[in-house]
């Protein structure tokens, strides 16, 4: 570690106080986690999958990058993902009876309506394909309400909220890292939902909502409906959670074009059709495909280490986004933080025996497409299990996909060993809101899901996941429309990306690799990339 002075924690590592306070000072008096921040989210703004704003992101992000001093600086391909999309132009009012502008976004992957379309609205919900047959010959031209109305409840609890030191210590027993609220599924993440009708798992219920939202967009558009609308799946109050409604992939049917509006206003035309009345309706939407470069990508940076390069720490978080907002939370933050690890450790320069890689990913939004290529590519397919050398040399990898709030524990995926060891990183740093480990199962994760880390916890790779302060993710900001750079908290994110920081110049100049999980049997059977 070179010259520095030390703490020892009780069963775990020597830590150099020396770096921790290089570190700290470069995190909280020189931070640039805001700027990345902004850049990513306030210049480059949605970055839906392999869209033209999530490539110009991820140039941008190389260029930082080097400027930083990093190396093997590149974009990876991951192979075929589809058409890119990303919204031009929105436009939605209420015109008849009364003139009400329409808060909402389209869904991704629905096409533009080529000029402002004004027609009437109708209710005509679709929950199965039974539901077809009521609706046939009834909808060409019209604007369509495709999903019940949405009954809604007086707020009377804070949406946001920090959690005790308490809560965190009751959380720190859980039964399984793919399904905690840090390290595996996240909200809104596990069925169809009204309003993103594609799922964005990979679970047997993903793929029949799959069939099912392919089913009705053929019916939609073979009926000629010029529009149609949802009320969302979540938010009230001028907030609207949505993603997708057709599909990247170019043999998929393309539907007709489609829109998430606020449901207040979604149940007002609603109970305005069952009154009688015969509400009229505009919208106006442009949207751009990019279809040149179907391929999927992950960025990736190095600070090379020493003695032991060829053994590899990594940071990350997924860099793609939903089009409501900014993706500033989601994931924005774990993608600034990441950065942000990297600059901070580049700056301080003290020499790491073992190369620190950030990566961050693509295709998470649909599936953690990026993140699951890169780990079968590199390391092992999950199907066999043949290990490639690379296998060996990878020590840890830490994530950051649950918002903008404060880091409060840390995963040891089951391992008393690594408990142990990551107790001694956090002792020293217990002021700034970090306080506990926690304790899950030990072994690889069944199946991914939720986020990036379990890539690699499927193959029994250490994928770890910090526990966060939920804020108002669930509430307000998850694929919404005001997932936006104003519900960042500074404080939480410059705190976030010194603990990375931390964690990773640990890993990444400790004696030996940290404990490995085990490796699991081949599953024959495994969804693979």
């Amino acid at each position: 570690m070179g010259q520095g002075s030390f703490a020892q924690g009780a069963g775990g590592d020597k830590v150099d106080l020396t770096a921790l306070n290089a570190i700290k000072r470069e995190a909280f008096e020189r931070s640039q986690v805001m700027e990345t921040l902004y850049s990513i989210s306030e210049v480059y703004g949605p970055r839906v999958n392999n869209s033209r704003n999530h490539r110009a992101a991820a140039e941008w992000a190389m260029k930082q990058m080097k400027e930083w001093g990093l190396q093997n600086v590149h974009l990876e391909s991951w192979g075929p993902f589809g058409y890119g999309w990303q919204i031009k132009k929105f436009y939605g009012a209420l015109e008849t009876p009364a003139y009400a502008s329409l808060i909402g976004f389209p869904l991704a992957w629905t096409p533009g309506t080529d000029g402002p379309v004004t027609a009437e609205a109708v209710w005509a919900p679709l929950h199965t394909e039974r539901d077809f047959e009521k609706y046939k010959g009834k909808l060409k031209g019209k604007i369509v309400l495709i999903f019940d109305p949405r009954e809604l409840e007086m707020h009377t609890e804070a949406e946001a909220k920090r959690l005790t030191d308490a809560e965190v210590e009751a959380r720190t027993v859980v039964n399984d890292v793919s399904r905690s609220g840090f390290g595996g599924a996240r909200p809104g993440a596990a069925a169809p939902r009204p309003g993103d009708i594609t799922p964005s798992t990979t679970s047997t219920a993903a793929a029949s909502g799959m069939v099912l939202r392919n089913k009705i967009n053929k019916f939609l558009k073979d009926e000629g409906v010029a529009v149609a609308i949802t009320p969302g799946y979540n938010g009230d109050g001028g907030t609207v959670f949505a993603s997708y409604g057709g599909s990247q992939n170019p043999n998929d049917p393309v539907g007709p074009p489609m829109a998430a509006i606020t449901p207040e206003q979604y149940n007002r035309v609603v109970r305005l059709l069952q009154h009688g009345e015969h509400p009229k309706l505009t919208f106006d939407i442009a949207v751009d495909y990019q279809k040149d470069d179907q391929n999927g990508f992950n960025v990736i940076g190095e600070i090379p280490g020493t003695t032991k390069a060829d053994e590899v720490v990594m940071v990350g978080g997924h860099f793609d986004s939903w089009q409501g907002g900014t993706g500033a939370t989601d994931n924005g933050t774990g993608s600034s933080v990441a950065m942000e690890a990297m600059r901070i450790l580049a700056t301080i320069k003290k020499p790491m025996a073992r190369t620190v890689r950030v990566a961050l990913w693509g295709g998470e939004e649909e599936g953690l497409y990026g993140s699951l290529a890169y780990v079968q590519k590199h390391y092992a397919p999950r199907t066999t299990m043949v290990k490639t050398p690379e296998y060996d040399k990878l020590d840890v990898y830490f994530n950051d996909d649950s918002g903008s709030g404060r880091f409060r524990a840390v995963s040891a995926l089951g391992s008393d060993e690594m408990a142990a060891i990551f107790r001694s990183w956090i002792e020293p740093i217990k002021d700034v809101g970090i306080i506990a480990v926690v304790g899950q199962t030990a072994g690889a994760t069944k199946a991914p899901g939720g986020t990036d880390s379990t890539s690699f916890s499927w193959i029994g790779l250490n994928g770890i996941g910090f526990m966060q302060d939920s804020l108002e993710y669930g509430t307000r900001t998850h694929h919404s429309n005001m997932d936006l750079y104003d519900r960042v908290q500074k404080g939480d994110v410059m705190q976030g990306s010194m603990i990375e920081a931390w964690f990773a110049y640990n890993a990444a100049t400790r004696a030996d690799m940290l404990p490995r999980i085990e490796t699991p049997k081949p599953d024959p059977n495994a969804k693979g990339f």
